[in-house]
């Protein structure tokens, strides 16, 4: 669980200067080459990760070099992961030796230029929510013919301590081979570095040496850098095996609690004490079990909940109140945490069951009364910490179910005494509200995954809450020679945790900086002093060459205006407009990119064109995510259920869909190239698009037929006209026609047509109806669907209106998922040779080697409707004869299912 430095992915496509496919037309693409000297294509022949770390501030500097050595321009993508919790300081394009750097203004003033760019149908980019730790960078340029292109994105992180160890977490995921492509750290902490250790997720016997690592004293460094034949995923492979997490874990020397760290008038204060005897905990689960929690989630909650019980120490007191419309307690009072006691409450736990609806407010304050009244009747040690712990799924929706007015009632009854920690689990909850809720009650909220390892998130939230060694913990500093403390008071302090206090020094004749810490302990009060000769220190600094000299000062402003972002979550309408403009000043000076800023980045287009605006926004959790491309007004971006304003996507590349007759198209990243097939059926048969019984989701189309003609000779064309969503889990079901949308939620039934821009949040899955264009559907991340309305006019004498299916995020999906199009989410292997003409030129004919049989394969063309609704987008392929028999799993007759609502 350690914090995470740093996710890089670099994807670059070659698209179409035409067409803006992934995809290049014709034979180019379809002969071998090799990557190292590549002819007709964007090289990437340089990666280069750059870390510098001193005292936990990170800086880091991403850099990506390519060259396009085709006879026309090229489109080449920066695509990166970064971590949730840095701001970017820069990004720039170097471009046949000229400079576009990015600009960091106020969020008002990028939006104006932006909405002004919108409306000259540019394109923008944003940074947005990509995984639980991640959000993605994503910017886009055309190169010239035999040019070269440098990206770099520089971001700047604090690490956090967990379990008494730092930790930077780098994906590797270069999609190709890179001729140079390296990973370099370097370390600096004036502590002294105890440990240190590099692993990757993907190393092989091959690869172990390209992993060099060397500490002493101070320093630290980690560098990684595979050759071309090293990356190679076999002996004479194309493909990279570098793919998956490169961790770097280090700890510092602790020879005492404290470490102060001066530098050019700012101090930044790092306090751990170590060998402290454990507080004991109080501890009260407040455990969600309404009808939201079936099956997997409670199964996850069970199992989690029963290894949290068996890691308990013996000296807490512990209770569970679960709830759905109404509550359960388990016992009238806390009991300690004994043996038999945690035998009983394990055989509690695996009784739980899924019930009805949610009311949060009532368990909350039965928590706090049953809190009071251990404390008031001294059932529980005075000197104890005390915890609510709420898990749940979905937003309330009985009893009381106003937000602020649970908020209210929850911290009018806490009153300060105890500490509230929320866990959101899925994508189902109100995050702002569970947000709200902890940090208002001295907690945090979490986001628990619906991924196969929830259990693990939940063990290890509690992991970082299971030893308490400090309460009430009060930093004191010299009065009158500071200025611009950041917090320097804490309720609690965990083991293995850091707790980092930085500020500026205003007495410029200051000798000694003495700094006394006040805490509670399990036993008794305790008193830590820690005492630097200001100016003795600088010497040593200026001696010791630090990375970059100004790092107290960055960090200073990074833990206030994180800080000042947080207080604005809970804080006073008065006070917010304070929190706001401080934090957007400190935003500027310093130029990073947060909630407040956005980095606005023109990069330059053909001769012809002008050039385009790209918008970089901070993703904030809980309010909504957007996708990178989409030409949304920044004012609107999480706040898309205006049912009067009109917004144009333009989606991202779909990885495999089925349109018009239907044509089946399957995405094939790794060859830069895709594979298609019919399926001829007759109208009214259902077919099976994707099912995944661990998931419990399934999607499925039913056909529709042309009109007949006036001599009564019925076209063999057919479309999908209806489809049908299932998400068992959730109990959801949606049908799609072409003229309406209806949800059924559980027992609730609601219907929306094409004619409206809407954007909904149910629980577990969110809904955009683009007006007259298309409808998304996200399970969460990992799970988007982007249904395809394709219109005919009134009175068409043949052609009926009808749907298209693009799949535009799949990797949530288990490795069970089958289906016409769900058995290719997780890849395809082929092989194509013999290439020859055909009768038609443009057509040729090629055998394919796939799942071990030989078959004749077509090259053709399909259209992809997701960019351009009016005439689509050519996308080639190599086309399947016979209902892509021999390419599907058995015969496309195993694929028909009774109703659109059909699952296993």
């Amino acid at each position: 669980m350690g914090h995470f430095l740093g996710v890089y992915i670099f994807l670059f496509y070659i698209l179409s200067p035409v067409n803006g496919d992934y995809l290049i037309e014709g034979l180019r693409n379809i002969q071998k080459r090799s990557t190292e000297k590549p002819l007709d294509d964007i090289e990437v022949y340089s990666i280069d990760i750059n870390c510098k770390v001193i005292s936990r501030f990170a800086h880091n500097v991403i850099t990506s070099r390519a060259v396009n050595r085709a006879n026309i321009s090229k489109e080449a993508f920066f695509d990166v992961d970064l971590p949730k919790s840095a701001f970017i300081t820069n990004f720039s394009m170097i471009i046949d030796g000229v400079t576009y750097a990015g600009v960091i203004k106020e969020k008002e003033v990028a939006k104006k230029q932006y909405e002004k760019a919108v409306s000259r149908g540019q394109t923008a980019g944003l940074v947005r929510a990509s995984g639980r730790k991640t959000e993605k960078f994503t910017v886009s340029v055309n190169v010239a013919s035999q040019s070269k292109v440098n990206f770099e994105l520089i971001y700047e992180e604090m690490l956090k301590r967990h379990f008494g160890k730092y930790e930077m977490f780098i994906k590797v995921q270069p999609k190709t081979l890179v001729k140079n492509y390296q990973i370099e750290v370097d370390l600096h902490e004036p502590q002294g570095i105890s440990f240190l250790d590099a692993q990757a997720s993907f190393v092989t016997n091959d690869l172990l040496p390209a992993i060099k690592t060397s500490f002493s004293g101070e320093k630290g460094h980690v560098s990684f850098k595979p050759t071309i034949d090293q990356q190679r995923s076999c002996a004479n492979c194309l493909t990279t095996l570098l793919n998956g997490d490169f961790t770097v874990t280090y700890n510092v020397n602790k020879e005492s609690p404290g470490n102060i760290q001066i530098v050019n008038g700012y101090f930044v204060h790092f306090f751990a004490p170590s060998e402290l005897t454990g507080v004991p905990k109080n501890v009260i689960y407040v455990v969600d079990k309404s009808g939201s929690m079936w099956y997997r989630k409670m199964q996850q909650t069970r199992e989690s909940l029963i290894k949290i019980l068996t890691d308990t120490a013996e000296c807490d007191y512990i209770n569970f109140i679960l709830f759905d419309h109404e509550i359960t307690v388990w016992k009238d009072s806390l009991v300690k945490a004994t043996p038999e006691n945690l035998k009983e409450a394990k055989q509690y736990v695996n009784s739980i069951d899924y019930g009805g609806l949610t009311n949060i407010n009532d368990p909350l304050l039965k928590a706090v009364e049953l809190l009071n009244k251990a404390h008031e009747s001294k059932q529980v040690p005075e000197r104890s910490v005390s915890l609510i712990i709420l898990l749940t799924d979905g937003e309330a929706n009985r009893g009381e179910s106003n937000p602020a007015r649970i908020q209210e009632n929850v911290k009018k009854a806490i009153q300060g005494k105890y500490t509230l920690y929320t866990l959101g689990f899925g994508h189902g909850v109100d995050y702002a509200f569970l947000e709200k809720l902890a940090l208002e009650n001295s907690g945090i909220a979490r986001r628990i995954y619906e991924d196969s390892d929830a259990a693990l998130q939940l063990e290890g939230f509690y992991r970082e809450i299971a030893n308490p060694t400090l309460l009430d913990i009060e930093m004191q500093y010299p009065e009158n020679a500071i200025a611009d403390l950041t917090q320097n008071n804490f309720k609690h302090y965990f083991e293995g945790d850091e707790i980092v206090v930085a500020g500026r020094l205003i007495d410029n004749d200051l000798n000694s900086f003495i700094v006394d810490v006040k805490a509670e302990g399990a036993e008794k009060s305790l008193k830590y002093t820690e005492t630097v000769q200001v100016h003795e220190k600088d010497d040593v600094q200026k001696q010791q060459e630090y990375i970059f000299g100004d790092f107290t000062e960055r960090l200073w402003a990074y833990l206030t205006i994180q800080q000042l972002l947080e207080k604005r979550i809970y804080a006073d309408p008065s006070e917010k407009a304070n929190l706001t403009a401080q934090a957007l000043d400190l935003s500027l000076k310093f130029n990073f990119v947060t909630p407040l800023t956005s980095m606005i980045v023109t990069k330059p287009e053909e001769k012809e064109k002008e050039s385009e605006t790209l918008i970089a926004d901070k993703f904030v959790d809980g309010q909504g995510q957007a996708y990178s491309s989409v030409n949304v007004p920044s004012s609107s971006v999480n706040t898309l259920s205006s049912a009067s304003q009109s917004y144009n996507y333009q989606l991202p590349a779909p990885s495999n869909w089925v349109d018009s007759d239907p044509h089946f198209v399957i995405n094939v990243p790794n060859k830069k190239d895709a594979l298609c097939f019919n399926i001829q059926e007759e109208s009214g048969v259902v077919l099976n698009l994707i099912e995944d019984q661990d998931l419990g989701i399934a999607v499925n189309g039913e056909l529709i037929g042309n009109k007949k003609t006036d001599n009564n000779v019925i076209s063999n064309e057919t479309y999908f006209g209806r489809l049908g969503i299932v998400n068992r889990e959730i109990k959801m079901g949606m049908e799609l026609t072409t003229e309406k949308i209806t949800i059924l939620n559980r027992k609730k039934r609601e219907t929306f047509t094409w004619k409206k821009q809407i954007s909904v949040n149910y629980e577990g899955f969110n809904l955009i109806i683009n007006k007259k264009k298309n409808v998304i559907v996200s399970f969460g991340e990992g799970a988007t669907f982007v249904i395809i309305l394709h219109e005919v006019w009134k009175d068409h004498p043949l052609h009926r209106a009808f749907l298209g299916f693009y799949t535009l995020d799949d990797h949530k999906f288990s490795k069970g998922v089958h289906g016409l199009l769900g058995q290719f989410f997780h890849g395809i292997n082929y092989e194509i040779s013999n290439v020859h003409k055909t009768d038609d030129p443009e057509k040729p004919d090629a055998t394919m080697k796939v799942k071990n049989k030989m078959l004749t394969v077509t090259r053709g063309v399909q259209k992809d409707y997701s960019g351009n609704l009016l005439t689509g987008n050519k996308v080639p392929c190599w086309f399947v004869h016979s209902n892509g028999e021999g390419l599907i799993d058995g015969s496309h007759k195993d694929y028909i299912v009774p109703d659109i609502f059909s699952i296993a």
